[in-house]
């Protein structure tokens, strides 16, 4: 099995300057240490910076790492208000590096990982919260027949095809038994709200470490990591990023604000942003807001388990993967307390 963060550089370096428009070699390729996924590195050459992310190497999940529906939404996206990474080039040639990959535009700004935002001032922390809540209304209201996105995900019950999808991958890569993923894996299903016939273009992934900040301002300048994009309910997207809220402060790998005063530290609550979401998109009330955040802790509890896995099998992306082994029961435990509130 390769070395995730092996690369031919001569080899690519050739390719490139055959296949993108203005590319010019010499390069060298270094590898980003964080994301858990699709590796990604920063590939600097003469003509300039690049950003180059590739399918892991090795034996994978069917669906997974599917590198070239990230390239297809953020070529959709260039001209909307959504901010992403300008798309040039994706190749679909094994033989090139050992996997596909794509390249995008090197975006200079600063990515956050603490959602508290301990170094910034006390009074600047809102309109960063403020500014993610626009760009993720502007992903929402993405006209996907304009883009041609229309097709971008299947017709039909988005929470029923996520959780079969998810349950399948949990399995696929469960190492012990989790009785609150078991749980979950039997109650989901039975407690799908009604489909009240929403669809919208979907991150799948919108939380602080995959948005880069303008270097001065509270300005989105680049959504990325879009691997796990598609056509759903919007309501799932808001619900992913409120987990923060709800995750502890300390957790490995995915700092949460649980135990910090939000008042105190100039930060919104999660009714704050919602209620802000909400008058964005003109939404009167979320019913069953408690399905929809237990169910993104079941998909990150399976989420955080593939990492695990590949991080025992020698194939991930991230070197704190092994680190995240315990997340899966700590998440899944956090949804077990909220649909027995209901």
């Amino acid at each position: 099995m390769g070395n995730v963060a092996e690369l031919d550089e001569k080899r690519l370096c050739a390719y490139l300057e055959t296949h993108l428009e203005g590319f010019k070699g010499p390069l060298t390729v270094q590898k980003f240490k964080d994301g858990q996924s699709n590796p990604t590195f920063l590939v600097e050459a003469a003509s300039g910076r690049l950003v180059l992310r590739r399918k892991p190497p090795g034996s994978l999940l069917k669906s997974a790492h599917a590198v070239d529906r990230e390239f297809r939404v953020i070529s959709a996206l260039a001209e909307t208000d959504v901010p992403v990474a300008t798309a040039y080039h994706l190749c679909q040639d094994d033989s090139i590096i050992g996997s596909w990959f794509y390249i995008m535009s090197y975006e200079a700004g600063r990515i956050f990982w603490d959602p508290a935002f301990p170094d910034m001032e006390r009074s600047e922390r809102k309109a960063y919260y403020d500014e993610m809540n626009r760009v993720l209304c502007a992903i929402h209201s993405v006209d996907l027949a304009a883009v041609g996105l229309s097709d971008y995900g299947k017709p039909g019950n988005y929470f029923e095809r996520q959780i079969s999808r998810w349950t399948s991958q949990y399995k696929a890569s469960e190492t012990d038994r989790v009785d609150s993923m078991e749980r979950l894996i039997e109650w989901l299903p039975e407690n799908i709200p009604a489909d009240d016939g929403k669809v919208s273009l979907i991150h799948g992934d919108y939380r602080l470490d995959n948005l880069i900040f303008h270097p001065e301002k509270p300005e989105i300048i680049a959504v990325v990591d879009w691997e796990l994009s598609t056509l759903g309910h919007p309501l799932a997207d808001l619900s992913y990023q409120c987990m923060q809220w709800r995750l502890p402060q300390n957790s490995p790998g995915i700092k949460g604000l649980g135990g910090v005063d939000r008042v105190a530290q100039g930060l919104p609550t999660e009714e704050d942003y919602v209620k802000a979401y909400c008058q964005r998109m003109g939404i009167e009330k979320i019913e069953n807001w408690n399905f929809y955040l237990a169910f993104n802790y079941f998909r990150l509890a399976a989420i955080v388990q593939g990492v695990y896995k590949r991080s025992l099998d020698g194939n991930a992306s991230s070197t704190q993967a092994g680190s995240l082994g315990a997340m899966t029961k700590i998440v899944a435990d956090i949804a077990i307390h909220l649909i027995e509130e209901e």
